[in-house]
C-alpha cells in the first residue's frame, strides 16, 4: 500500500499564523501536524508516501525533506489550484499506480492512529472505507448514512435533519477504482472536485464502501481554538523529561517536557506542559496546557493554555496570557518609557484583547 497526504491548502482559517508559513508546519506539542501524520502513516507499515503540494509546497520540502527521518520514502506531487480533494486523488493517479492506498489529509490529528484501519482494509475486498466518528452536531460535517449491513449508503454534506451522529474524519481507503469516480463526476459548487461526490459515485456504482468507526478523538486543526484543543489532547499523552536544565529554585509538576538545552531558571512549569529546544523560562510562570516551540524567552510573565511558536519573545507582561496562537518571531514586552502606551504592528485578522 501507498500513502497519500493533502498538504496544499492555505491554511486561510490560522490567518495571520499562516500568512508566512503552511498550516501543517504549525506544531501541536512541539511537533508539526504533518510530521505526526506521517509518523502515524509510518507506523502502520506503509514507507512510501506521497504527498500533494501548492503554494507553499517549498516550505513543506524544507521541513519534511525525502522522508529518510522517519524511514519512508517521500515524493511530491504539486497541485496548481485547491481544487479539491478529488482533483489531488487525480492528479496522484501516475504516482498511485493500480496499488491500494489511504489518503490522510494533513492537518488532521487523530488519537491511536490508524494501524487497526489499515488491517481491517488490508485483509479484505472492499473498494473503498472511510472513517467516521460520533460528534455531537453532526449538521455541521459531512455524515454518512448507513444501512443494516453496515454499508454506507449516503454522504451528505451538513444535513439539516442528519440521519446519523456518525461524521466523516479526514482519513479515506481506496482502491485503484476511485480513479473512475473522480473521472466521472463534476465540480461542484466551490468548483472543487469533492472526495465526497467521489464517494458517492462508488457507491451508486455499487462498488462495496465501509466505514471504520474511530472511538477516540479526532481534531481537525483548521481553526486556532481547533489547534488549542488538539495541543490539549496531545500533551495529555505526554511522559514526562527533561533534557535540558532546571535550577534548584524551580518548580516542575505534573507532565512537562524539558527539551534539549532548555534552561527553566527560578519558574515555575505545571503540566501538561513542553518546553522546546533553548528555550529560556526565566522568573516566569508556565501553566498547563502550554506548548512553547524552540529557541523562545518566556521571561517574567505568566502563561497558560497557549502556543507559542519559534524565536519568540514574552517579557515583562503584567497581566497573565491565556488561550492564546502566537506566532513566530513574536516579541510581546512591556514598554518602560514615558508616556505608557500600547504600540502593536498586527497583521491582517489578528485579535487582541486588551485591559
Amino acid at each position: 500500500m501507498k500513502g497519500l497526504v493533502l498538504s496544499g491548502g492555505k491554511g486561510s482559517r490560522l490567518y495571520p499564523i499562516t500568512y508566512t508559513n503552511a498550516k501543517q508546519l504549525v506544531p501541536v506539542a512541539n511537533k508539526p501536524v504533518l510530521f505526526r501524520v506521517i509518523e502515524a502513516i509510518r507506523d502502520a507499515g506503509i514507507t512510501d508516501i506521497g504527498v500533494v503540494i501548492g503554494d507553499t509546497g517549498p516550505q513543506i520540502k524544507e521541513a519534511v525533506g525525502d522522508g529518510s527521518r522517519w524511514g519512508v520514502k517521500i515524493t511530491y506531487i504539486q497541485q496548481e489550484a485547491p481544487l479539491g480533494l478529488a482533483h489531488a486523488v487525480k492528479i496522484s493517479r501516475d504516482y498511485l499506480g493500480d496499488e491500494r492506498f489511504v489518503m490522510f489529509l494533513g492537518d488532521n490529528v487523530i488519537e491511536g492512529g490508524i494501524v487497526p484501519l489499515i488491517r481491517q482494509f488490508a485483509e479484505s475486498d472492499w473498494n473503498c472505507q472511510i472513517v467516521l466518528t460520533e460528534v455531537e452536531e453532526p449538521q455541521h460535517y459531512g455524515v454518512a448514512e448507513l444501512d443494516e449491513a453496515g454499508r454506507i449508503v449516503r454522504l451528505i454534506e451538513k444535513p439539516k435533519d442528519p440521519p446519523s451522529n456518525l461524521a466523516l474524519v479526514g482519513i479515506y481507503m481506496f482502491d485503484h477504482h476511485v480513479f473512475e469516480a473522480v473521472e466521472n463526476i463534476k465540480p461542484s459548487w466551490r468548483g472543487e472536485l469533492e472526495i465526497t461526490d467521489a464517494i458517492q459515485w462508488l457507491i451508486d456504482a455499487g462498488y462495496r464502501v465501509y466505514p471504520y468507526i474511530h472511538r477516540g478523538w479526532w481534531i481537525d486543526t483548521g481553526k486556532p481554538i481547533d489547534m488549542l484543543e488538539a495541543n490539549n489532547r496531545v500533551l495529555e499523552e505526554l511522559e514526562p523529561r527533561n533534557e535540558g536544565y532546571i535550577s534548584p529554585d524551580s518548580e516542575v509538576k505534573g507532565r512537562v517536557v524539558i527539551e534539549r538545552d532548555a534552561q527553566i531558571i527560578n519558574s515555575v512549569i505545571r503540566g501538561p506542559a513542553i518546553i522546546g529546544e533553548e528555550t529560556r523560562v526565566i522568573n516566569a510562570y508556565v501553566g498547563p496546557y502550554t506548548s512553547i516551540y524552540h529557541h523562545c524567552l518566556i521571561e517574567r510573565c505568566e502563561i497558560e493554555h497557549c502556543i507559542v511558536l519559534e524565536h519568540s519573545r514574552i517579557v515583562d507582561v503584567p497581566i497573565r496570557i491565556e488561550d492564546s496562537l502566537i506566532g513566530r518571531n513574536v516579541e510581546i514586552t512591556r514598554s518602560q518609557t514615558k508616556p505608557r502606551a500600547y504600540k502593536m504592528t498586527l497583521g491582517d485578522n489578528s485579535k487582541v484583547g486588551l485591559l
